[in-house]
């Protein structure tokens, strides 16, 4: 609104095409209708009385129309696959950036003078570091969209890895791993929203599976590179192959589009010489609302969040036992050398891409169908716990994957066995995920599903960071068969989370304290 005052408003009215005559009027004679108001308008002014003018409302940005071919939906489906392939790289990148420090664990243990689980804090650290995505990632992303965030936060994370190769000390290694990890989340947090700015609702589960597989396949790969290299060349060259992997995919994100809705219009209202609406970047206190606060509240007052949570950062945490475990099965138990012991986790590798292929195919047969029954009776949007399928299938997986795996792995049978178990693992734990999430976005909508995919990251990385810090001690104390069978029996009683939402989630979701789906 502006204001001006008496003075300021007769110098406008110079300018204005009125004749206004002062001289008496007589008394038969009506002023005419201008005259009339620019009258009302003076005299209703006096030297401390201010006019407030109005100025014409900025609209807000929006596409032009349904077929706008700036709108990330209408891009050729080219241009739609290389913007979620390349984040999804970089997230497998980002996580083969964990494990494959793994199989040079023992080595850093002998150079540094240290323990082998101090030596396994390198590992821990930068899973941690990679809780911090939603915190660095989002608002980031809020301000100056999703590309700037791949293209600026990797170089950090890669001159932090060449740090730790090159470090002489082992605290100068645990920093630099810690540091990677953290610059390297935030791929992790933003392309979540890349799904979304891309994919309408009907596709996004395909768009999801493919990109979140990625980052489960690096954990996977890690060890099977690592291992061959640390055998070669020494742990070091671990680094390097992080370097080399993740400089790789970086290179890609230059060539990336923005996908954010608020940045593509900004800019190109900017082109077209438009006037933008005021749009002032989120506050401080806002975002540490939204992905620090709100997260830590929605964990302990939603039981969706904190049940959801707690399974899939359990299923997670085994994976990242499993990198201590492995070594110690197929090393100790199965005698083969360091490259070779890498190749067993790529019997989880295999399941997650089978999950991952049963997740588009559930979304394509069931979900496709339940979409087109509730748009024909005018009752969307479709409740979320269609979305459930894949992880109640996918919760037998975990525990059968584990039971094999513990009561196989001895040296009188072959060593296939507890590789195939790592499939049905994997499977089972990709399927829980992926379902989760989907879940948790379309109950919670964008804002408040941003804070509890934090919470859920809050959850899985922490638990992922401690789990093999006793992993070690607890399959020497109580052997291969009994510590992995913990882990099952925990997997048993978690099973029922996604069958109870699939019933209760209604009721659930009516007694939110939040406004939800």
């Amino acid at each position: 609104m502006a204001t001006t005052t008496l003075e300021s408003y007769a110098s406008n009215t110079e300018k204005l095409p009125l004749s206004i005559n002062f001289q008496p009027k007589s008394p038969t004679s009506q002023p005419d209708s201008t005259e009339k108001d620019v009258e009302k308008a003076v005299t209703s002014l006096d030297d401390t009385s201010p006019v407030q003018l109005e100025k014409p409302t900025i609209p807000a940005l929006d596409w032009d129309d349904e077929g706008d071919l700036d709108n990330p939906f209408n891009w050729p489906m080219w241009k739609r696959m290389y913007n979620t392939m390349i984040p999804g790289l970089l997230g497998l990148a980002v996580t083969f950036g964990s494990s494959v420090y793994t199989p040079g664990y023992p080595q850093v243990a002998r150079e540094f003078g240290v323990s082998p689980t101090a030596a396994l804090l390198p590992l821990s650290l930068w899973t941690l570091g990679l809780g911090f995505g939603p915190m660095l990632g989002a608002p980031a992303s809020e301000m100056f969209g999703r590309k700037v965030v791949y293209m600026f936060s990797t170089p950090i994370s890669l001159l932090f890895t060449m740090g730790a190769g090159l470090s002489p000390t082992f605290a100068g290694l645990v920093a630099c791993r810690l540091l990677g990890g953290v610059f390297g989340s935030p791929v992790l947090a933003v392309s979540a929203g890349t799904i979304q700015d891309v994919w309408p609702a009907k596709y996004r589960a395909r768009g999801f599976a493919s990109l979140v597989s990625a980052p489960f396949l690096g954990p996977a790969l890690g060890p099977f590179v690592g291992g061959f290299s640390v055998m070669n060349k020494g742990w070091r060259w671990t680094n390097w192959d992080e370097l080399i992997l993740l400089g790789t995919f970086w290179i890609g994100s230059l060539f990336l589009s923005e996908t954010y809705k608020k940045i593509i219009l900004r800019k190109r209202a900017q082109r077209r010489g438009q006037e933008l609406p005021p749009s002032p970047p989120a506050s401080p206190a806002f975002l540490v609302k939204v992905l620090i606060v709100r997260p830590v509240q929605m964990i302990f007052l939603e039981p969706i969040v904190f049940f959801f949570s707690l399974y899939i950062a359990f299923a997670f945490a085994v994976l990242f036992a499993f990198f201590a475990a492995f070594p110690i099965v197929f090393e100790g138990t199965y005698h083969f050398n360091t490259g070779v012991a890498g190749l067993p986790f790529l019997g989880i590798g295999t399941g997650v891409l089978l999950a991952a292929a049963m997740a588009i195919i559930i979304d394509k047969k069931v979900y496709w169908k339940k979409l087109a029954e509730h748009t024909a009776a005018g009752t969307l949007p479709v409740p979320p716990e269609e979305r459930l399928y894949a992880s109640m299938i996918g919760s037998f997986g975990l525990p059968a994957g584990l039971f094999w795996f513990a009561w196989t792995a001895r040296s009188d049978v072959h060593w296939i066995s507890p590789v195939l178990a790592g499939v049905a693992f994997g499977w089972g734990n990709f399927s829980i995920f992926c379902s989760c999430s989907l879940y948790l976005g379309d109950t919670y909508g964008p804002l408040l599903g941003a804070s509890a995919m934090a919470a859920n990251g809050l959850f899985r990385y922490t638990l992922g960071a401690a789990f093999p810090l006793f992993t070690l001690q607890m399959y020497h104390s109580l052997g291969i068969a009994w510590a992995t069978s913990i882990f099952g029996f925990i997997s048993l009683l978690m099973l029922a989370v996604p069958w109870s939402l699939y019933k209760w989630g209604p009721k659930l979701r009516a007694m939110s304290r939040y406004k939800i789906t």
